[in-house]
């Protein structure tokens, strides 16, 4: 039987394939309640390619995953999977859109892998073990004066009821004169967090195959994830705040901030 790591990799690197081969292609787009809230055929594609390769090899345990949703069994184990992150990138061809998975044991996250095809970058972290990008370790950022930070954010499709809203939140760090940029993948933020291309991300209403593997990544690389509160995070959070560590006490104190 193959290992866990084998596992996820095949699989990160087999539904890459389908997604690099449609990339720019002709393919099927609906949308999930929301005009743009985007799935295409080839999500479908890429997550039957994933449930294909896991179940060969570890038919016994759980599966979440974006379009078929749960697929539970009595297993200590379970695999959370987004088939294509960034399917509104991959639909209109912007080649920033990845695969994500993540492995759990008793709830825990152990493995994470997120692949981007058409950049040929593959992030990966085992718990404990630190992470790469394509084999090399990966670190976060050492900046610690906020006012030089670099930031990432994205926007859901539904503003959250129970938070502020979050285009006020923006405003606060566009008023401090940051740099912010909206790539449209929480995964790929994350990961772009984890080895320094970002200094923090912020994000409302993420689902917890947008964050599981990056969130492994942003961790065993050296950073910092919590919840708008400050409270230690978990995949089924709707609140996501990751940074170096560094500046993650003034991002908290931006993102609370009432005024």
């Amino acid at each position: 039987m193959a290992d866990f790591k084998e596992v996820l990799l095949m699989a990160t690197a087999e539904a890459g394939k389908i997604i690099q081969f449609y990339f720019n292609g002709t393919f099927k787009i609906n949308n999930k309640g929301n005009i743009n809230n985007l799935v295409t055929e080839v999500d479908q594609m890429s997550e039957d390619k994933i449930i294909e390769v896991i179940r060969m090899h570890f038919p016994d345990h759980s599966i979440i995953s974006e379009e078929v949703g749960e697929l539970l069994k009595p297993s200590d184990y379970e695999w959370i999977i987004d088939p294509i992150d960034g399917t509104v990138n991959f639909a209109h061809g912007i080649p920033i859109c990845c695969v994500s998975i993540a492995l759990t044991h008793k709830g825990i996250l152990q493995l994470g892998a997120v692949y981007n095809p058409m950049m040929n970058e593959m992030f990966f972290a085992e718990r404990g073990k630190g992470a790469t990008l394509n084999g090399l370790p990966i670190s976060v950022s050492t900046k610690t004066d906020f006012k030089k930070a670099c930031l990432v954010t994205g926007f859901p499709y539904k503003w959250p009821e129970t938070t502020e809203h979050p285009i006020k939140v923006f405003e606060r760090f566009i008023l401090e004169g940051l740099p912010i940029r909206r790539l449209g993948s929480a995964a790929l933020d994350l990961c772009w967090v984890a080895c320094g291309r970002f200094d923090g991300f912020w994000e409302y209403n993420l689902s917890s195959w947008d964050v599981a593997a990056g969130y492994l990544i942003v961790q065993e690389a050296g950073g910092v994830i919590t919840n708008f509160e400050g409270s230690p995070y978990n995949v089924f959070e709707r609140e996501t705040l990751a940074t170096n560590g560094h500046i993650h006490a003034a991002m908290l104190e931006a993102i609370n901030r009432k005024k």
